[in-house]
C-alpha cells in the first residue's frame, strides 16, 4: 500500500471542506475548524440559527434584493461557519485562545473582529472573500494568514 499523509494543513483543510457540506446556505458553502495543538476544538458551517427554517428551504433576502457578496451581512439569516466555530466552543466551554482557524473562505469583516477577540493567531484558507477591511483588521491584529 503507497500510502501518502496529508500535511496538517491539507489535513485539517479537507476536514474543513467537509464541515462545508453541512450548510445550508443558497449562496455559498462554508467549513471551519478550530484547531489546537493539532486537536479540533470545534467546527462550523453557514446556516440559520439552530431551530429555525434552513434557507434552504425558505427564500433568501440577499439573493431576493440582489446584494453583492462581502456587503449587508446584517440582511443574511444565517450565522458564518467562522462565527458557529466559535460559538460552539463557548457553548461546550472550550478556551480557543492562542487557536489557529481553518476556512473554506477568508472570514468577513463581521467574523474577522470575533475571532480577533476569540484569540485564534492563525487562519488557513481556500477561497478569497471580497472584504477589504477584513484583510485590514488581519494586518492591523498582526494574524498570520496562509492561503493554500
Amino acid at each position: 500500500m503507497n500510502n501518502v499523509r496529508p500535511d496538517w494543513d491539507s489535513y485539517f483543510m479537507e476536514i474543513a471542506q467537509i464541515v462545508s457540506k453541512r450548510s445550508t446556505c443558497r449562496r455559498r458553502n462554508v467549513g471551519s475548524l478550530v484547531v489546537k495543538d493539532r486537536r479540533i476544538l470545534s467546527t462550523g458551517y453557514n446556516g440559520a440559527p439552530k431551530g429555525l427554517r434552513h434557507c434552504l428551504d425558505g427564500e433568501c433576502l440577499r439573493e431576493k434584493m440582489n446584494i453583492a457578496s462581502g456587503e449587508r451581512h446584517e440582511l443574511c439569516r444565517g450565522l458564518h461557519a467562522e462565527q458557529n466555530a466559535i460559538i460552539q466552543a463557548a457553548l461546550h466551554g472550550v478556551s480557543i485562545d492562542g487557536a489557529e482557524l481553518y476556512s473554506t473562505h477568508l472570514p468577513c469583516s463581521i467574523c474577522m473582529k470575533m475571532i480577533i477577540n476569540a484569540g485564534i493567531v492563525r487562519i488557513t484558507y481556500l477561497d478569497g472573500y471580497p472584504d477589504e477591511l477584513s484583510m485590514n483588521l488581519i494586518k492591523e491584529a498582526s494574524i498570520v494568514l496562509n492561503k493554500i
